[in-house]
């Protein structure tokens, strides 16, 4: 969605209205959801689904003014990571993407490449599929607010809101086009220019549509109070609840001089604005999805065509069909760029649409490079498809949900790139199973000589507590939008697992040691090997592939087939007799030049001012 930042627009000429307090149907549904979620981790089922069964997550429905960045993959992997996990436990996921092709600056970047807006939105959707393909995004549906059955749902949004909450008033103020915003007095820099984007704001007078979000300023003080869990994390609802407490203003929906858009049905001379166009994706795309839940395991698929027939798509469902559709979403993942219009806007939108809200909107933290601010000026924009190229997708899904604290503001270099995934995955797991599969062919052949749940091997070694702590630590970590918290409890079963073997010494004792102690060392092995594929299973969230490759490794292909069950965490689930194959080095430790340049005089590491100061990358 587009990074849009201030304060919603002043009506003028605009009559008083009674507060309208619709319901809050269904919203108890979504809560429940999210509370299932966060319950122990449960084995996949075949059974019929229920409503804790399923499970809706959404990341933004991003702007296609240009190609993707990588905040936009910041946010599109975070989501994946939370999908997959909830798939792990068996339940019936929905994972949202899409785009919001809409409005003036879409025109207008279509126009300077000389192309027809439709043509641009096509193209640029192309960059962000092939870029969710290649960092292995496994979406269930993807929006686009450009095809038909979009302006069928926004329609039927409308109808419901527009006698009690919608209103004509005439608007005059200073726009920015680069903001596609009017901007208050108080937003301006020198002579009235855009302090985002340094370029003068046009002084526009327009008769427009206004959505009456001033009628639901108590409803929504109410409810942010009495749900303190809805907004996350906490500093995000701090700023929310002042938003709110500060007085809400009613603001725009329609344009009546921009013709890319959706046109408002009860009169086609303006097009539908950001807010009713956009954030209702999230309807037209869970609609999308075949009722009672997709199926496990989704890996995505095209785009839908953005043809524009007249008249209604045949068979389409209405909003009365959400609650089979998997809405309320149990979570909205977003930058907290565009907190405001998700945590205030949105839900009395879909208070006056008589429709539940998500179970969470969580707003995640900005990036910087090498401490400072992201800006093609000082040569430092960090390129997501630059990094995949080079690395792979699984260094970077694991380095932004290793490293930063979900929630809050974070910093790229790419020597701690390169440092971080050299540790956590070249050598404490890589080289791990490596050298332990070597050493269990030279001495043990290759089928494992015993069962990981034999009692011997259960007993021989303190791996198996280790390894059953950290379970229920990631999975809790998953369910909190907590990824690194999730990489840390997984890194530590193999982080003691190199402890171990640095202790014990195996290697010796298969050289010198007698055939006792020969066994012993082979038993420990069989520990090691069972710890470093629970690692594989809690990581396979954040590294699909290399969890993939790991179970490969170990003779799992059942498991390495598909997406694991979070059953397979538990202790034991290597058996004897099981066929090792030759060992392979699954991730190479990263020794190459960099592909992206720091900014001049950019420090190693970011300081905590360079942190305050964090450049927003725009969801």
């Amino acid at each position: 969605m587009r990074p849009l930042l201030t304060h919603a627009f002043r009506a003028f000429s605009a009559s008083a209205r009674a507060p309208s307090r619709p319901a809050l149907a269904w919203r108890g549904q979504a809560k429940r959801r999210w509370a299932a979620s966060s319950a122990q981790p449960r084995a996949q089922s075949a059974q019929g689904s229920t409503a804790s069964d399923e499970f809706s997550i959404t990341c933004p429905l991003f702007y296609v003014n240009a190609a993707p960045h990588m905040g936009s993959a910041y946010s599109t992997i975070s989501t994946d990571v939370f999908a997959r996990f909830q798939r792990m436990q068996g339940r019936r996921v929905r994972f949202v993407v899409g785009t919001d092709e809409h409005g003036e600056k879409i025109a207008a970047a279509a126009a300077a490449r000389g192309l027809e807006p439709q043509a641009h939105c096509d193209d640029i959707v192309a960059s962000y599929t092939k870029l969710w393909a290649d960092l292995g995004i496994s979406y269930d549906v993807f929006v686009r607010t450009t095809q038909p059955a979009h302006a069928e749902v926004v329609a039927q949004v409308l109808e419901r809101v527009w006698d009690k909450d919608v209103y004509k008033a005439a608007y005059s103020g200073w726009y920015c086009v680069g903001c596609e915003e009017y901007k208050d007095e108080l937003e301006l820099g020198p002579n009235h220019t855009c302090t985002t984007h340094q370029t003068l704001c046009q002084h526009r007078e327009e008769d427009n549509y206004f959505f009456a979000l001033s009628n639901y300023q108590q409803q929504l003080e109410d409810f942010l109070e009495t749900h303190p869990d809805f907004v996350q994390p906490a500093s995000a609802r701090n700023e929310v609840l002042a938003w709110v407490k500060s007085g809400l203003r009613d603001f725009s929906i329609s344009r009546s001089a921009v013709s890319w858009g959706i046109p408002v049905p009860r009169d086609p001379s303006h097009t539908v604005y950001v807010w009713f166009d956009a954030l209702v994706g999230y309807l037209t795309a869970l609609l999308q999805t075949p009722p009672g839940g997709v199926s496990l395991g989704a890996t995505g698929g095209a785009p839908p065509d953005t043809a524009r027939p007249e008249g209604e798509t045949p068979g389409f469902p209405r909003l009365g069909d959400l609650p089979q559709h998997g809405w309320p979403a149990a979570a909205h993942i977003i930058g907290k760029d565009i907190l405001r219009f998700h945590a205030v806007y949105w839900p009395a939108m879909l208070m006056a649409a008589g429709l539940p809200l998500p179970g969470r909107v969580f707003g995640h933290g900005f990036l910087t490079k090498d401490g400072r601010k992201m800006g093609k000026s000082l040569g430092n924009v960090l390129d997501p498809r630059a990094l995949v190229d080079a690395y792979g997708a699984d260094a970077v899904r694991f380095f932004f949900m290793r490293e930063i604290a979900f929630g809050a503001d974070g910093d790229f270099s790419e020597a701690r790139f390169q440092a971080t995934v050299n540790a956590g995955l070249a050598n404490d797991l890589g080289n791990l199973l490596k050298r332990t599969l070597g050493m269990l062919h030279a001495n043990a052949g290759d089928k494992l000589p015993r069962g990981a749940g034999e009692a011997g091997v259960r007993d021989a070694t303190r791996l198996p507590g280790v390894a059953e702590a950290a379970a229920p630590r990631a999975a809790a970590a998953y369910a909190a939008l907590q990824p690194h918290a999730a990489c840390e409890a997984a890194l530590a079963v193999s982080g003691d697992a190199n402890l171990l073997l640095s202790e014990l010494q195996p290697w010796t004792t298969l050289k010198k040691g007698t055939e006792e102690e020969k066994a012993a060392a082979i038993t420990v092995l069989v520990a090691v090997l069972e710890a470093v594929r629970i690692v594989a299973v809690l990581l396979s969230p954040v590294t699909p592939s290399l969890s993939h490759a790991i179970l490969r490794q170990l003779g799992q292909e059942a498991a390495a087939a598909g997406q694991p069950a979070w059953s397979d965490a538990a202790w034991g689930k290597l058996q004897a007799g099981t066929r090792l194959p030759p060992p392979e080095l699954v991730f190479a430790r990263i020794a190459r030049e960099f592909v992206t340049e720091p900014a001049a005089g950019a420090a190693a590491a970011p300081t905590k001012g360079a942190k305050r100061k964090a450049q927003k990358v725009a969801s």
